[in-house]
């Protein structure tokens, strides 16, 4: 299907209600059909993660969608805490054939050292640049980007795109990943990011904002029990 949207999601079964209710977000504001790829790590039979310096199972292997997607096309990587309350159809839309990958460039420091499941929340360079990608798969560059190099390179060096160029990385505007908690309250954000802890976690459940993301994950569970 040419006008499909290809969106890679991150999923670790810990928060496995976080990846559903970012789809059905996603699906209920959509425009254009959507094909939704779950980076779940078993199903992942080529790529052997090495890292153990993760906070879930796809922090480093969300950098396999140009090659899950055969080095063609565009795709849409997306972290599973999110919700989606835009035609996503919309951010589709914001692709520069210019650029190997679009990001919003966050430039914060965070306000809590500790996250969901007691996970260290450390600042560096480009910090959250990566959990939402608006990916060129098809551009050059992105062809070192194989199962064995990922697993072999540091978090340092994929978290900051450093196989690109500063002038290959595209801007996209903040309301596509806005940090719930971290940033002030947006009701008109167009993805937030619950990236301190989805509210499915008790730690999280009244945090800022979290009464979208409960609304939506309520939608999940109809047709249970009529």
């Amino acid at each position: 299907m040419a006008d499909c949207i290809k969106i890679v999601v991150g999923f670790d079964q810990r928060e496995a209600i976080a990846y559903h209710t970012f789809s059905q977000s996603v699906l209920e504001k959509s425009s254009l059909p959507v094909l939704f790829l779950p980076l779940s790590i078993n199903t992942l039979k080529g790529y052997k993660e090495t890292h153990n310096d993760k906070s879930n199972d796809f922090v480093y292997s969300r950098f396999l969608t140009p090659y899950l997607h055969n080095f063609e096309g565009w795709a849409i990587f997306a972290d599973g805490d999110m919700v989606c309350q835009s035609d996503i159809k919309e951010l589709w839309d914001l692709r520069d054939e210019t650029k190997a990958l679009q990001v919003v460039m966050h430039d914060y420091k965070t306000k809590f050292n500790q996250k969901y499941l007691g996970n260290t929340n450390e600042n560096y360079p480009r910090k959250n640049w990566s959990s939402l990608i608006l990916w060129n798969c098809s551009h050059p560059k992105h062809k070192v980007l194989t199962p064995d190099f990922i697993s072999s390179q540091t978090g340092k060096y994929l978290h900051r795109f450093s196989w690109l160029d500063d002038e290959d990385i595209g801007e996209l505007p903040i309301d596509w990943n806005w940090l719930a908690i971290e940033y002030p309250n947006n009701p008109k954000a167009k993805i937030i990011h619950y990236t301190l802890g989805t509210p499915c976690f008790k730690d999280y459940r009244n945090s800022e904002m979290a009464v979208t993301w409960h609304e939506v994950q309520q939608k999940v569970n109809e047709g249970i029990d009529k």
